[in-house]
């Protein structure tokens, strides 16, 4: 039996636990938050579209029951609380690390061989404080974020192109956010290097945009994005579960890849059953690779911040 839990039924949880029932991938999705009834709500609205969708997967709903999440294959966790006006950054992160080592505990408890994957914000820095909370080889616990960023660079290409985003192949690296590294020789359009197609300069001006995919969306909502950041981890998912070995970035643990060690950091990685199987490591030329250490840079200054606050 096939089983995922996604903890928090928020917008991005939920969203993630309805394209997985969709996708028709697992026998059950889990859906857990702390709030009461919430996650009840959500799963039931979300089963009772399978007659109409199509579906056999069952979605369950728990408020704070861990033991429902028992025995999954994958584990999502999308908890944590968004910036508030007047929140420091360091606040932000004192917060959600607690939240999410809490979370992190309960679900090893309960699924001791579960690959978990992280969507909580500050995405790298909570891939750092999730993989110290489930004392896990790094090949099973990652972050969400070069999927999503890199769906975001294809949509705006695809705009730009008038063409199918289905064509579009692109790798990001880095940071989550402002400092992720996009790679336009790494590029293609139907497998033709997209610099056939798009000026350097317009490039730029759309990797800028992707750097800047996450604001956009909230200043036109007045909250973060969801339809995306869930389908996106759902991609995830289903790459484990069916062992189908597709090649994303995603937030990783190095090892001494690229010369760095014992950081979060975006980077391509070959997904299956074991969760990350391989790290890829790409022939970066000079520039390449100083925008990925700059990136690094910043994310260590953010891992340093939690490493200061004593909580592992």
């Amino acid at each position: 039996m096939r089983k995922v839990t996604v903890v928090g039924a928020g917008n991005v949880g939920a969203t993630c636990a309805n394209v997985l029932a969709n996708k028709d991938i697992v026998n059950e999705v889990v859906l857990l938050d702390i709030k009461p009834n919430y996650a009840e709500g959500k799963a039931l609205d979300i089963w009772e579209s399978s007659p109409v969708n199509m579906f056999n997967t069952r979605v369950v709903g728990s408020t704070s029951d861990y033991s429902k999440t028992a025995n999954s294959d994958v584990v999502v966790i999308t908890s944590g609380i968004p910036r508030k006006p007047g929140m420091s950054r360091d606040d932000l992160i004192a917060t959600n690390a607690k939240i999410v080592k809490s979370v992190t505990e309960e679900v090893v408890k309960h699924s001791p061989d579960a690959v978990i994957l992280i969507v909580s914000n500050p995405l790298d820095v909570m891939t750092y404080a999730a993989f110290q909370a489930a004392k896990k080889s790094s090949s099973k616990v990652f972050g969400m974020a070069g999927v999503l960023d890199t769906a975001r660079y294809r949509s705006f290409i695809a705009l730009e192109l008038d063409c199918s985003p289905k064509d579009i192949q692109a790798v990001l690296m880095g940071g989550h956010g402002d400092t992720m590294v996009p790679l336009p020789r790494y590029t293609t359009v139907g497998g033709i290097p997209v610099t056939d197609f798009i000026s350097d300069e317009r490039l730029d001006e759309i990797v800028a945009r992707t750097k800047k995919g996450g604001g956009e969306i909230v200043n036109l909502l007045g909250t973060s994005a969801w339809y995306a950041p869930g389908a996106a981890a759902a991609q995830m998912v289903e790459a484990i579960v069916k062992d189908s070995k597709r090649i994303f970035p995603i937030c990783a643990m190095l090892q001494g890849e690229y010369g760095m060690k014992d950081i979060a950091l975006g980077v391509p990685v070959k997904l299956g059953k074991n969760g990350i199987e391989e790290v890829i490591e790409l022939k970066l030329d000079d520039k390449e690779m100083e925008a990925l250490k700059t990136s690094a840079s910043h994310v260590r200054k953010v891992m340093d911040t939690l490493d200061d606050m004593k909580l592992f």
